[in-house]
């Protein structure tokens, strides 16, 4: 699972943190998300919120994987997930306190550590590395996209958590039913769970979508719970998901992990800055993210580790053969690729259109590439909003709207320094953006464009030029926060939105 990043605390060294880093069984140390958030503090905002986007295409040739910087890349190369967020109630997540759904008394302060939250991450999954139940792909021409809600199993400061269900996420695809595929909670999901059917909504690489997310009634009197609705303009699909107890979602219990049926309701009323989700180490509620980090492209896989979901003729691999492997893994915090999979890999009894690459999605032994060798610290990110003969086309995202009003402000952020091992509280030259062990000295940005009327298109990964503002790049993405908050965050100044509707 694409899990949320989790904060660590200045000053707590215990079982669960020490040196402002989460640690999840003693190993996670994080992994990558640069984020857009949006600001207001307009009633409705931190709950009501509308996105337009036009998906992201792919080169009409294969990835190759030959000269770092300059191959053939497809979007499940740069990001596995990017997804659109919002903050929920959940008393049985961190920090175990009671939560009033669409409330700012929610909001964590100097006075009260806020109430129970939990992420939620409307997230989008690339086409070419099926299947998903494995991997980041639905099949090898399709987006699909799932609601997914993370919590967190930990009291006040991370003083104590249960490992056997340290961050547990319930998930469901968007269907044009609205019925999942598999039981969505930790605790009943199954294999089912994340295998696309007949009803899941595929969109193809270019169409133009509109995701609304906000709380709406339970059929049959159920009460209110969250729901996103997804409508293709282009194919004139529409998909839907409501995380309410009808269709199987959970909270959990930190004494046991077992599960409640529950409605998730949005946590906030408005987008104010400081209506966050305190565990989460991105400080936000309504935001545009890119999860990225995660994949390396490789010429060959070896060392299978186990058997997939698909039988013996489904081996898991844990290390990749590749031009971006230019140094060994020994003595790093990686301690290894896994999940790898070769090209043309049709997973045993899955049975998957084949892999179009060979390729690991370092999701195994850790979450994510801890020394930023893979594709997405490369100069192989967009650079229009057209696919070139080498590059794909960066999504195209209009700013949000909440009841058919912009929000009034933005800030640009980013958890990459949790995952450099140079980083820590007393050598902050360490933290940096690109990574200082990355050997391709690339990072992902946001670009903004202003249109004709004065709209303007969100675009992301390496679009600069005329006509689009990129807020210097990489220093878009401000200061490292790490005295500040405890843990390192690099996050920008409060920007105007001058954008019209």
């Amino acid at each position: 699972m694409n899990c949320t990043d989790i904060a660590g605390i200045a000053g707590v060294d215990n079982a669960n943190t020490w040196g402002g880093r989460f640690y999840d069984n003693g190993y996670y140390i994080g992994h990558d998300e640069p984020d857009l958030t949006f600001l207001s503090s307009r009633p409705g905002t931190g709950n009501n919120v509308t996105w337009l986007e036009k998906l992201g295409s792919d080169p009409k040739a294969a990835p190759t994987v030959a000269s770092p910087g300059s191959d053939v890349a497809h979007w499940f190369e740069l990001s596995p997930a990017p997804w659109f967020s919002m903050a929920m109630c959940d008393a049985n997540s961190y920090p175990q306190q009671a939560c009033a759904p669409q409330s700012d008394a929610n909001a964590p302060s100097a006075s009260y550590e806020g109430s129970g939250s939990a992420f939620m991450e409307m997230q989008f999954y690339p086409p070419g590395f099926a299947p998903f139940s494995e991997s980041v792909s639905c099949d090898n021409a399709h987006w699909c996209a799932a609601l997914t809600i993370d919590s967190l199993e930990c009291t006040l400061g991370f003083a104590s958590c249960n490992p056997a269900c340290e961050e547990p996420v319930n998930f469901a695809f968007i269907q044009t039913n609205g019925v999942p595929t598999g039981p969505p909670s930790p605790q009943l999901s199954n294999t089912a769970t994340f295998t696309p059917n007949r009803n899941t909504l595929l969109m193809n690489p270019g169409d133009t979508v509109a995701v609304s997310m906000k709380n709406a009634p339970v059929p049959h009197g159920g009460g209110n719970a969250f729901k996103v609705n997804v409508t293709d303009f282009t194919t004139h699909q529409t998909g839907y998901m409501q995380a309410s107890a009808a269709n199987g979602f959970q909270r959990t219990s930190i004494a046991d992990c077992s599960g409640t049926p529950t409605n998730f309701q949005p946590e906030y009323s408005t987008a104010s800055k400081a209506n966050i989700v305190p565990w989460a180490a991105l400080q936000t509620n309504i935001s545009t993210e890119f999860e990225t980090g995660h994949f390396e492209a490789c010429t060959a896989v070896s060392d299978a580790v186990f058997n997939g979901l698909g039988g013996a003729g489904d081996p898991v691999y844990n290390e990749c053969t590749s031009p971006y492997e230019t140094t060994s893994d020994t003595g790093t915090a990686e301690l290894g690729e896994a999940a790898c999979y070769p090209i043309g890999d049709t997973h045993g009894t899955l049975g998957t259109p084949p892999n179009l690459i060979s390729g690991c999605i370092d999701s195994v032994y850790q979450n994510g590439d801890l020394d930023f060798d893979g594709t997405p610290y490369w100069p192989e990110w967009p650079t229009s909003t057209r696919a070139t003969a080498k590059l794909p086309a960066s999504f195209i995202q209009s700013p949000p709207v909440s009841r058919g009003r912009l929000y009034s402000s933005f800030m640009f952020q980013t958890d990459l320094a949790l995952s450099e091992s140079s980083c820590t509280a007393t050598d902050l030259s360490g933290c940096a953006v690109p990574a200082p062990s990355s050997p391709g000295n690339f990072y992902p940005y946001w670009s903004v464009a202003k249109l004709f009327g004065g709209g303007c298109a969100i675009e992301f990964g390496n679009v600069s030029g005329p006509g689009a503002n990129d807020f210097g790049k990489d220093a878009q993405y401000g200061t490292n926060l790490f005295s500040t908050l405890g843990y390192p965050e690099f996050e920008s100044a409060v920007h105007p939105n001058t954008c019209r509707y």
